[in-house]
Formats: C-alpha cells, sequence, structure tokens
C-alpha cells in the first residue's frame, strides 16, 4: 500500500513509522454509512492479494481475520476517488494527491520517520475517529473551506464528495 500513495511526486521522505501506525489502528466508525469504507478496506486486501497470486486458502483466511485499518481505508478511498471520480488520463493516477490531502486535512503531513511523534498521531486519529475535529473538517479527511454541511456529522463519502467540488469549483 505505501507504494501506492507514496512516490517522488509526494514525499521524498520516509513516512513508513506513520504509515505502520495508521495500519495498526482499526478503522471504528459510528456513522453507519462509513462501513462502507471499512468495506473498501477490507477489500483493497483482496484486490492485491489476486494480483499478487496471494489467493490460497490460507491466505484468504488471514485476510478475514483482521478488521479494516486507517491506512487500508485511506487508500481504498483514495483510490476509489481516483478510480471512480477523477480519473483523467490527461492529468495521470493521481492517487497519491487525494491521499496525502487527508493526511494534510488530519495534521499529519509532517510525521516523517524523522519528526515521528507517537502520542501526537494516536491523538490524531482518536480526534478522527471520534469526529472531535472543525466543522468545516479540519482535522478530519478532508478540509471543506465553505461547506453548507458540518462535516463531523457526515459520512467520509460525502465529505469527500464536498472536497472535490470544492476543488472542481476553485479550478485547483
Amino acid at each position: 500500500m505505501y507504494r501506492l500513495v507514496v512516490d517522488d511526486r509526494y514525499s521524498n521522505k520516509s513516512y513508513r513509522r506513520l504509515f505502520a501506525r495508521l495500519y495498526d489502528t482499526e478503522f471504528v466508525y459510528t456513522i453507519p454509512m462509513d462501513g462502507n469504507r471499512a468495506e473498501d478496506g477490507i477489500a483493497l486486501r483482496y484486490r492485491f492479494g489476486r494480483e499478487y497470486g496471494y489467493c490460497d486458502a490460507m491466505v484468504a483466511d488471514f485476510l478475514d481475520d483482521r478488521s479494516c485499518s486507517i491506512l487500508e481505508m485511506m487508500t481504498a478511498l483514495a483510490i476509489r476517488c481516483e478510480e471512480h471520480l477523477m480519473d483523467d488520463p490527461d492529468v495521470g493516477n493521481r492517487t497519491g494527491q487525494w491521499f496525502w490531502s487527508m493526511l494534510t486535512s488530519l495534521g499529519l503531513g509532517s510525521m516523517t520517520d524523522a519528526r515521528f511523534n507517537r502520542s501526537y498521531v494516536d491523538a490524531v486519529l482518536e480526534r478522527f475517529l471520534d469526529h472531535n475535529y472543525q466543522r468545516n473538517g479540519e482535522g478530519g479527511l478532508f478540509t471543506i473551506n465553505n461547506s453548507r454541511f458540518d462535516m463531523r456529522f457526515t459520512e467520509i463519502w460525502y465529505q469527500m464528495n464536498c472536497y472535490l467540488n470544492e476543488i472542481i469549483r476553485e479550478g485547483v
């Protein structure tokens, strides 16, 4: 998953410690439709398991044993954003861009291996999971500057769509 969202376009630094923490933290949702994001994260395991030939019964059992992590959910969401909504062959694959936008909105963009602070990361992830971020989504996955909605009570899919609408309106 790391290589899907980290390349020279987005960073030349290592974020492996942050990604490990994101992977070790379960994506627990309180808004029912956010369960779809968890399902996407779990489906991501199978997608890449098939691509790399890991589809025997033992691996399938392993894949089913674990709940969705925050890293899996965010990566799957970035892929879904690119492949289903924002695909533009003239621009190229922007999966990493969508992922890094979420990391930045969370406040984790500076958490390179050299600057990694587990206590800070855990507090940020707890704030995200508890929806204790700003009304405009700052501190959550998407910061929307001019939203009519309170992002703390809006499912992640709609937060992302509000964010993309804002990008399109601003011509970014």
